[in-house]
């Protein structure tokens, strides 16, 4: 009798344990501070600018030009400031897209754009990031045949000891020799240990998976983290076009736009240097559903630059920063609306007023970060590290 008692209270306790568990909500991968933002001010969200930012014109879009320009990204490389962007005549992924790039030796003047990959006959092209060990430039390039169902694609690279002859396209491979079965993000950076971190959206279809790879030129090697994707209807998942910061614990936070219009940020933790990560959960971030930007400064602290307006409008744009990446508790206007925001000039397909798909770069003592306004001009904004590092 007294072991029958005794498995009962073991089998109870278990009981209880398993229950507290389930009940116990899981703690968020970050914080927001209350009422950081003030969501009833649609130009601001209640944020003041970021002290002592500059903006520079990239590309205008005019009437004897392209007139849709999206998806800008950036890279230092042998002492100057690339960066990269798909453009077409007038419409969003257009069949005559193809991806231009320039380059500035001080952010503030650019050079003409060039062709860096042309529009291809039965398939779009768009840009997917560039990656450098410091000798070769690497440019990526997503491909979207035509003829693919469901809506999917493929990634090829090419590269560059001067950043202006280039290679041959080729396919992107994985740890087994395989080819990379998806399309890349843009926000190809390295952890604290070397391994370079991104996501593919894979298929069949858009499906986001963290991949990392240890080659250190980020053309073989790659492998498909585990995540285990929210709930979706179709072949596109939730959780789409992410970015990552690595927190003071140095666990790895991969943020995501919410395709479930929450216009609030998912969120997902990696603890095994992106080998198997938690099942994204929402944060307290406003969001515009739209690409978004993270990264780490110098000293460590995290930062998220993305239109914080808990609504579709993709204004303002912040950068929104946090001493540790548990606790987000400080925010800085980069661009606002009213004033600051030109009038959308042209129309086209998908063209929408704002500031849209920031991605950003750490480089000589700044925070520079690319966007597009209105989806036809290409501006770079940069901040002062000293402007946004804690004061001790």
């Amino acid at each position: 009798m007294l072991g029958l008692r005794i498995m009962w209270l073991v089998v109870m306790g278990l009981h209880i344990t398993l229950v507290d568990a389930a009940q116990k909500p899981l703690p968020l991968p970050f914080d927001v501070k209350a009422q950081l933002f003030d969501l009833t001010n649609d130009n601001t969200r209640g944020l003041d600018f970021a002290p002592n930012i500059e903006s520079f014109e990239v590309f205008v879009a005019q009437q004897h030009t392209n007139k849709y320009n999206h998806g800008a990204v950036l890279m230092p490389f042998k002492g100057e400031l690339y960066i990269q962007w798909q453009s077409s005549a007038l419409d969003e992924d257009a069949a005559d897209t193809s991806i231009l790039f320039s380059k500035s030796q001080d952010s503030k003047n650019w050079q003409t754009p060039l062709t860096l990959v042309a529009a291809r006959e039965n398939a779009i092209v768009t840009n997917g990031g560039w990656w450098t060990n410091g000798e070769e430039l690497i440019a990526f390039i997503n491909v979207w045949p035509s003829l693919l169902q469901p809506k999917q694609g493929y990634v090829e690279y090419i590269s560059s000891t001067d950043g202006s002859h280039w290679s041959q396209p080729q396919r992107l491979k994985m740890a087994n020799g395989d080819w990379v079965a998806g399309v890349i993000e843009q926000d190809l950076r390295q952890l604290p240990n070397g391994r370079i971190l991104t996501t593919v959206h894979a298929q069949p279809g858009l499906i986001a998976t963290p991949y990392y790879t240890d080659d250190p030129l980020a053309l073989s090697g790659w492998t498909a983290g585990k995540i285990p994707n929210l709930p979706h209807t179709g072949t596109v998942s939730r959780e789409l076009e992410p970015s990552w910061f690595v927190k003071k614990d140095r666990s790895i936070v991969m943020i995501f736009r919410d395709q479930a219009s929450s216009y609030k940020t998912l969120a997902s933790v990696s603890t095994d240097n992106g080998q198997n990560w938690s099942a994204p959960a929402l944060t307290a971030l406003p969001d515009s559903r739209a690409k978004q930007s993270a990264g780490n400064l110098p000293d460590g602290s995290a930062f998220i630059i993305n239109n914080p307006s808990a609504d579709n409008t993709r204004i303002p744009l912040a950068i929104t920063l946090s001493a540790d990446g548990s606790v987000f508790d400080r925010s800085y206007l980069l661009r606002a609306g009213g004033e600051d925001l030109p009038p959308q000039k042209y129309q086209g397909k998908y063209k929408r007023a704002g500031y849209s798909y920031p991605k950003s770069i750490v480089w000589k003592n700044f925070v520079y970060v690319s966007y597009a306004v209105n989806k036809e001009d290409i501006v770079v904004t940069r901040a002062p590290l000293n402007s946004l590092l804690l004061k001790n």
